[in-house]
């Protein structure tokens, strides 16, 4: 399968599994939507609408990239980086960071969501992957955003990944807040034994 068509199928498969799909199972084991950012004007809220713009400048990249190459250039291409082995150290990142953010959304359960819900208390998940990372979901975003930048490197992929783990940094530190507010010792003890990424 060339490039072309392995992006944009790759995509397709991270927002069905990553997101649709453990969404849907999330709801239907508890009548709660996971999917907890909302139209107010918190930083919470602010740092929301910024991803969904990401995710979207994400799709324009790849529909770039693999349907109309005549305007890829305009993207600004980083000629020096793009090799074989380069391309391929990328998708090996791409497909490992897919299976290791299902197997954490599926290992965090019914706690699983996308945002900080406040109005639903859910458990703090310390096993599985867990162990060895508090945040391993944002982990696997952040190595999909350098496997994307590494299989087409350009200035707007470099951004999208930079302004990704900008972004990353600061959601998880809200977390971190709200999840010490709610769980107090029990999270400031898990702080202590588990690194904040890996």
């Amino acid at each position: 399968m060339s490039l072309r068509y392995f992006l944009p199928i790759y995509l397709l498969a991270y927002v069905i599994a990553a997101f649709f799909w453990r969404s849907y199972v999330v709801w239907k084991r508890t009548g709660v939507n996971p999917v907890v950012f909302k139209g107010s004007d918190s930083a919470h809220d602010f740092i929301g609408r910024i991803f969904k713009a990401l995710f979207a400048v994400i799709v324009a990249v790849v529909v770039i990239d693999s349907f109309v190459p005549s305007a890829y250039q305009y993207l600004i291409p980083i000629h020096w980086l793009e090799s074989t082995w380069i391309k391929l150290t990328g998708i090996v990142l791409l497909l490992v960071s897919l299976l290791w953010t299902i197997l954490a959304q599926a290992q965090m359960g019914n706690s699983w969501r996308i945002g900080i819900d406040t109005e639903h208390r859910t458990e703090l998940v310390r096993s599985g992957v867990f162990k060895i990372s508090r945040n391993p979901i944002f982990v696997g975003m952040t190595v999909t955003l350098l496997g994307l930048f590494l299989i087409i490197p350009n200035v707007v992929t470099f951004i999208t990944l930079l302004v990704g783990v900008i972004l990353i940094g600061i959601q998880v530190r809200l977390e971190e807040e709200y999840l010490t507010r709610t769980h107090g010792d029990k999270y400031t003890e898990y702080r202590r034994s588990v690194r904040r990424w890996i």
